[in-house]
């Protein structure tokens, strides 16, 4: 008999202290203090990366990609005080360059585990804007190996402080980058703007293609119909087609609709993708020294029909000063000359007459220092470059 009333003593008490237990889950505040007390004696789950407290992260999207499958209510423990996602933002080359181990010297990629059906070049004009660089390509990159792209990124850098020429150097990005390699795409791309849709995909179409359609700083909308800057791709025959750039707008504006009215010349329409899918962020800056407005802008519009098949592609004359194969880039620093006088460039480095190169006076140099010095004088207003 005291046997039968030991087991009902303890059973009764067994089930006093689950009733304890259940009240007491039954709060949130005990629920999520019990399921971290449990947690503690788990082994963390490497394969989704939810113990990631000690890791030194820099990269916000790495970072949200530790974070893994939802838990249950249930399951779920308070975060912790500091949280272990956050990071300082580093957007240097040395850090791009060891984000994108696959992108080889000369910033050029392709697919590791297919064959890309596009082979893509991206000519980028340059000139003072390292800071904006550092953070194009930082998204740049991912953003085409996502695409599945062949692809080759050149820095058209301008070379000497005189008056920016943007269109002049994507001709030259275009003549220097066919020549390493036979493009089927080439897309002509400002430094400031960074693409914000992977749909928006860096091929080319069956007509010149204007990719920046909507930009933020114009409230992701097409400013106006003929509008073609910012973000554009053509294939070579479409660039020959037109004539490529033109090669006289010194300076800020003008050349983005001189090629709009081109692609017209050339009896091709402009392709776009549309207002959701071509949207680009564009990183904020002043006009910069010796890229001041073009005043001359407007009167030139005005005689592109007239100029077009004789100022572009079958006349741009330059110098290459280096090229430089960077593990993020091809960089291609030129000598575009000057713009008064309508002279291309007259590049003296020595007082030696061979070292005279000159795209007035022919390749075979046999002009003499004088030679030069009396041209100079008869030609001062020309403003030619001395080195």
């Amino acid at each position: 008999m005291y046997t039968l009333q030991s087991k009902w003593r303890y059973l009764i008490m067994f089930l006093g202290v689950q009733l304890v237990v259940m009240a007491l889950l039954s709060r949130e505040g005990y629920q999520k203090r019990v399921s971290y007390f449990f947690r503690i004696f788990r082994k963390p789950d490497t394969t989704t990366g939810q113990t990631v407290v000690g890791r030194n992260h820099t990269d916000v999207y790495a970072n949200l990609s530790l974070l893994g499958s939802a838990l249950n209510k249930e399951d779920m423990p308070y975060c912790p005080k500091q949280s272990p996602l956050i990071g300082e933002f580093d957007s240097s080359l040395g850090s791009v360059e060891r984000k994108n181990p696959l992108v080889v010297r000369g910033g050029r990629y392709r697919p590791p585990n297919c064959e890309a059906r596009h082979r893509t070049a991206i000519i980028i004009p340059h000139r003072n804007r390292e800071h904006h660089l550092k953070f194009l390509l930082y998204y740049l990159h991912p953003f085409l190996q996502r695409q599945q792209l062949n692809y080759g990124i050149y820095i058209i850098h301008q070379d000497g402080n005189y008056t920016f020429n943007r269109a002049k150097l994507m001709n030259v990005g275009f003549r220097e980058a066919m020549r390493e390699e036979d493009w089927d795409c080439l897309f002509f791309h400002d430094v400031d703007l960074i693409p914000e849709d992977d749909r928006n995909t860096y091929i080319c179409d069956a007509h010149p293609k204007h990719a920046a359609i909507a930009m933020d700083k114009f409230g992701y909308k097409l400013p106006y119909k003929m509008y073609f800057g910012g973000v554009s791709a053509l294939t070579p025959v479409q660039y020959l087609k037109m004539n490529g750039f033109p090669n006289n707008y010194w300076g800020w504006g003008g050349e983005d609709d001189d090629i709009g009215v081109r692609v017209s010349l050339g009896g091709m329409l402009i392709s776009r993708p549309s207002l959701k899918v071509g949207r680009y962020k564009m990183i904020k800056h002043k006009h910069d020294k010796g890229n001041e407005v073009n005043p001359k802008r407007f009167n030139m519009l005005a005689k592109t029909r007239h100029t077009w098949k004789e100022d572009g592609m079958n006349t741009v004359e330059y110098e290459i000063v280096s090229r430089d194969y960077q593990p993020l880039y091809t960089n291609i620093t030129v000598n575009i000359g000057t713009e008064v006088g309508g002279v291309i460039f007259c590049y003296i480095s020595s007082i030696s007459s061979n070292s005279v190169r000159t795209g007035l006076f022919g390749s075979n140099n046999h002009s003499t220092y004088p030679d030069v010095l009396f041209f100079l004088f008869l030609n001062c207003h020309n403003c030619l470059r001395l080195s």
